[in-house]
């Protein structure tokens, strides 16, 4: 596969969106299987990273299908919902119980950032606009690529208003082979 230009949004800071081959490559760069975890999980969250931090804390949180993610949970001060139902692929569904078991915790946000960088060169991917934004602003533009047709239950599951995601996250350039390797991430959202 040729190497492609790496999808950057944001008006202030870059934020990475990544390729779902991009991303195998930073999970293969994570190694080890406590750091995958944490990386699948906080993917298939789709929320803020210290929303992540939460819900790994709170257990009672998932009902089996859904994460109830309650107002004072929510770290946005301008934001659009009081609470959120954040909505589960498959993977998402089969993944959480081993978030909520695993001994190793979501560290601080720089520390954070600093392993997913880490991880990227390990795997050999460019590490330009990788953060904990990374993760959320690539799960989001999967499911509205897959899914175009729920892409006001992608806004709301991610806390997001209708503006927010056509500024962000629609008109991205994925390819058809890019969709084919989203499906082990998403399916099962709808």
């Amino acid at each position: 596969m040729a190497e492609k230009i790496p999808i950057l949004k944001g008006k202030k800071v870059k934020t990475r969106i990544l390729r779902p081959y991009e991303f195998g490559l930073l999970r293969e760069g994570a190694k080890r299987t406590d750091n995958k975890t944490l990386l699948d999980a906080c993917l298939l969250l789709g929320a803020r990273y210290q929303e992540c931090r939460r819900i790994q804390n709170s257990p009672h949180w998932f009902d089996g299908d859904f994460i109830h993610l309650p107002s004072e949970a929510q770290q946005k001060v301008k934001r659009k919902q009081v609470e959120r139902w954040i909505r589960l692929s498959s993977l998402g569904k089969a993944i959480m119980p081993y978030f909520f078991e695993n001994k190793k915790r979501l560290p601080s946000i720089q520390a954070w950032d600093y392993s997913l960088i880490e991880w990227g060169k390990k795997g050999g991917l460019d590490s330009a606009g990788i953060s904990a934004r990374t993760l959320r602003k690539t799960y989001e533009s999967w499911l509205i690529f897959y899914y175009p047709e729920a892409t006001n239950l992608v806004y709301l599951s991610q806390g997001h208003t209708t503006l927010t995601s056509l500024q962000h996250y629609i008109n991205l350039p994925f390819l058809e082979e890019d969709k084919k390797d989203m499906k082990r991430w998403v399916e099962g959202w709808l």
